[in-house]
């Protein structure tokens, strides 16, 4: 019966030596935790602070009346997002879908931030649109960065699709002497946007060793016609039509539709089209940060 009995009992002792182990780890471990906080002379560690978020970035879109425009730029805002994990990323557009710039902005809590137009060219969108809807939000320390055009890693991606849509990345002398190509931009009255779609045609015409004709779907000449018929004017039959729109649209359908022989398609969520808003994120931000001092100097 005694040996029985201990038998028994052996479970029951079993359990409360393992309690009794578990209670002083614990006590252990909660007293470790306490010590952190303190330090060798008995005053309380201040506990380390998260870093502040960056600034945030808003970019702006022009709006359109196609899905496939607000799907293609939620698409490049993710490959911005991937491109520096961590940034604020916020889309307004200037018209036609939501969110408008002017809710983004509202919605945002007081502190800087940078707005980067999604927008290739100066124009009046820039000029006048974009500063406006930035005087609605005086809780901001906020600038606006210069549009994506022109510049290098635009040519890059207008490159990239010309190549996906069949043009030979080492083209023969011969192929060099009929070919060319239309730079197929929105269009603007304004004389500085000209002027931007001209220096990226420039640019691309440097990169791919051919002519490469501006032209406009609207409120400037020539139209994509008229430009491809300049190029066969000069032995150019062999023309392309780099679409210079960030989304597919209207306006980028109807200059693709006018190619004689192949047609890019807009420059879309390329992960260069990604890096150059961060070009401009990073430098209006160091203007931005400069600022203050600016003035203080001027101040004094």
């Amino acid at each position: 019966m005694t040996a029985s009995k201990h038998h028994r009992d052996e479970p029951t002792g079993t359990a409360h030596l393992d309690s009794t182990a578990q209670l002083m780890t614990r006590i252990t471990s909660q007293l470790g935790t306490q010590l952190s906080h303190v330090r060798l002379d008995g005053s309380r560690r201040t506990p380390p602070q998260a870093p502040p978020a960056p600034p945030a970035l808003v970019v702006v879109a022009h709006g359109s009346r196609d899905p496939r425009a607000l799907a293609t730029v939620h698409a490049l805002l993710d490959k911005v997002r991937e491109e520096r994990p961590g940034l604020p990323v916020h889309l307004g557009h200037i018209e036609l879908n939501e969110p408008l710039l002017t809710d983004t902005l509202a919605g945002l809590a007081p502190g800087r931030a940078v707005l980067a137009p999604l927008l290739l060219s100066r124009g009046y969108h820039v000029k006048q649109d974009i500063p406006a809807a930035l005087a609605t939000a005086p809780h901001l320390t906020a600038r606006v960065a210069p549009p994506l055009g022109p510049h290098p890693l635009l040519v890059e991606t207008l490159f990239a699709r010309l190549v996906e849509a069949g043009w030979d990345p080492r083209p023969d002398a011969r192929t060099r002497r009929t070919s060319g190509v239309v730079l197929a931009a929105a269009g603007s009255r304004d004389p500085d946007s000209a002027a931007d779609t001209a220096r990226t045609a420039a640019l691309l015409a440097e990169r791919l060793g051919v002519p490469v004709v501006p032209a406009y779907a609207s409120a400037a000449a020539p139209t994509v016609p008229a430009a491809l018929r300049a190029l066969a004017v000069r032995g150019r039959h062999r023309a392309a039509v780099a679409v210079y729109f960030t989304a597919p649209g209207r306006f980028a359908t109807q200059c693709a539709r006018a190619a004689p022989w192949i047609a890019a398609a807009p420059l879309g969520a390329h992960t260069a089209m990604a890096r150059l808003l961060l070009h401009r994120y990073d430098g209006t931000l160091a203007s931005l940060a400069a600022a203050p001092v600016q003035r203080q100097l001027t101040s004094a």
